[in-house]
């Protein structure tokens, strides 16, 4: 009965102490330069090593996706001026204006400034998923506020779009599209959120075992302190806290790790 208890204990643990010793093991420097921060900064837009130098621009489709794919990556460039830019009020379900008052609070919490968030919410870029956007009319957006904010870092999502969103795909489009026709600025470099398969991305901080197997040019992994501020600010979408999202904050390994790569 003992040594069942003792098990058991053991296997509710064993979670938090590989996170807690990967997360002094990156902390540490320890492992290949593509791992962690000292990646984007060593070889990153500034390559200058410096964080203050770096200007990241975050590019989302809909309220709470900064939180539920992003809040690693926001909350690693602590340091660094951070921008948003959310491509609608996510107003599939008329709850427009509610979201978009949902996201500033989220990003208040994850550190980046009212000021410094935009909902673009044009007409012609509707909430939907089986809507693609229009490559021409949204990079043309986004370069607009890579040149007005003079931005050297983009980030955003990668071909699958993580949860296979139609509006997620479309603004890796976008901006793959002003990359490959040489449109940025020539000091702004891209890194696009990997999707993974299902099974991974439930693991929740157990996938941080397979993500470090895994080639990737930046992996941001969170402690234990910054995963509760990433809940917190999911907390602040109130209108979309149904039950499987809830689920979600808990078992996402995207509340936790967010593995990049440049384009």
């Amino acid at each position: 009965m003992v040594a069942t208890v003792v098990s058991f204990a053991l296997l509710l643990l064993s979670p938090l102490v590989l996170w807690l010793a990967v997360c002094w093991w990156l902390q540490r420097g320890h492992g290949t330069r593509r791992w962690g921060r000292r990646s984007l900064f060593a070889n990153g837009p500034a390559r200058r090593g410096s964080d203050d130098a770096v200007r990241a621009l975050f590019v989302t489709a809909h309220p709470d996706d900064e939180t539920m794919f992003f809040a690693p990556s926001i909350l690693k460039l602590a340091r660094a001026r951070r921008w948003l830019l959310c491509g609608s009020a996510g107003n599939y379900y008329n709850q427009g204006a509610i979201r978009k008052e949902e996201l500033l609070e989220s990003c208040a919490v994850l550190g980046i400034p009212r000021s410094n968030v935009t909902v673009i919410n044009h007409r012609d870029l509707p909430d939907h998923p089986s809507v693609e956007w229009d490559t021409s009319l949204l990079s043309a957006l986004i370069l607009k506020h890579i040149e007005t904010n003079q931005i050297n870092l983009v980030v955003t999502f990668d071909a699958g779009g993580v949860s296979g969103h139609t509006n997620h795909k479309s603004l890796y489009t976008a901006i793959r599209y002003l990359h490959s026709e040489n449109k940025l600025p020539e000091d702004c470099r891209v890194l696009t959120l990997e999707t993974v398969s299902l099974f991974r991305k439930y693991l929740s901080i157990l996938d941080v075992l397979i993500s470090c197997l895994h080639s990737q040019d930046v992996l941001f992994v969170l402690t234990k302190e910054e995963a509760e501020l990433a809940k917190r600010a999911m907390w602040c979408h109130r209108s979309q806290l149904l039950w499987f999202r809830r689920l979600y904050v808990f078992f996402s390994r995207y509340m936790v790790i967010n593995s990049l790569r440049f384009l």
